[in-house]
């Protein structure tokens, strides 16, 4: 019965992280569009300033529990990581590198977070998983320095780097959280931590905005940023963590970088080349076979 629950339980991990992955997938692309219209901090602090605002009314429309002080610490990691860290690092990167690449150098992103998961987490992969890992981590980092005309990586490629990092660190840690606080208390209280943090930033971006500037389509990509990269897509996010394993579910976002490199293509008309499309292929698959490696859970 409890190997059931297991497998019932990784597999709604799996479908939950599926989701919160197609709810990511738009986001590099988005922001590429938004850079050109706003700059990296107003689109990186006003849309977890906005999805603060969204959380904190869900709250009090749940009367959800106030977290106790040792989770307050951990909600702080996740905000450091998915409020702050990743949000600005990936728009200060989109104004100098197409989505398409970003995404591809995304591709490091689950290894990063079965390895954090390590660290805090108690999950324990095998050796296979790592070896899987490892050669898809690295084909990335070769498709990065190929792509740069000067070769090696650049300040953009690093800030993308640092946004894996921050991005790791806040999934891993809030898969950790989800298992006794829920899915989206975590993601709601880690954004109503930020608030005070967010707002002066934001307000001096707003104040030097000119609204007549963005189109409908800017305002419309940048609610996007804020309701659903933001906020939403966390929900089914965090809960698949929590519930199928942070190492194992975290593979999924390796799909991200397909969806990802469509939308570029069809919202922006980003050419997609074969070595693009190769490199996403050959780590996709480094990936799926990482999944397939056992990992121990430990309590």
């Amino acid at each position: 019965m409890k190997a059931l629950r297991r497998i019932d339980d990784e597999t709604a991990g799996m479908v939950l992280g599926l989701l919160g992955v197609a709810g990511f997938s738009l986001t590099l692309p988005v922001t590429r569009y938004a850079v050109e219209y706003f700059s990296p901090v107003f689109i990186g602090c006003g849309r977890g300033f906005v999805a603060a605002l969204a959380a904190l009314a869900y709250l009090i429309l749940t009367r959800s529990r106030v977290p106790s002080r040792r989770d307050l610490v951990g909600l702080a990691v996740v905000a450091a990581g998915v409020v702050f860290g990743f949000p600005l690092m990936s728009a200060y990167a989109m104004l100098h590198v197409p989505s398409a690449h970003g995404a591809v150098m995304l591709g490091i992103l689950p290894l990063a977070t079965a390895f954090v998961g390590t660290l805090i987490a108690g999950e324990r992969p095998s050796i296979p998983f790592w070896l899987a890992g490892i050669v898809g981590a690295g084909a990335v980092i070769v498709f990065a320095a190929i792509q740069n005309d000067a070769g090696g990586l650049h300040l953009a490629d690093l800030a993308l780097l640092g946004a894996v990092a921050a991005a790791a660190i806040g999934y891993a840690e809030g898969g950790r959280l989800s298992r006794t606080l829920g899915g989206w208390q975590v993601i709601c209280w880690a954004l109503v931590l930020s608030l005070p943090l967010l707002a002066v930033p934001t307000a001096n971006e707003v104040f030097h905005l000119d609204f007549r500037a963005p189109t409908i389509a800017a305002w419309s990509g940048f609610l996007y940023l804020s309701l659903v990269s933001q906020f939403f897509a966390f929900f089914f996010w965090y809960r698949g963590l929590a519930l199928g394993g942070i190492a194992r579910v975290s593979q999924v976002q390796l799909l991200q970088i397909f969806l990802t490199l469509f939308a570029s293509a069809l919202m922006l008309n980003e050419s997609v080349d074969a070595t693009t499309i190769a490199f996403a292929v050959f780590v996709v698959a480094t990936v799926a076979v990482s999944r397939k490696m056992p990992v121990r859970r430990t309590a």
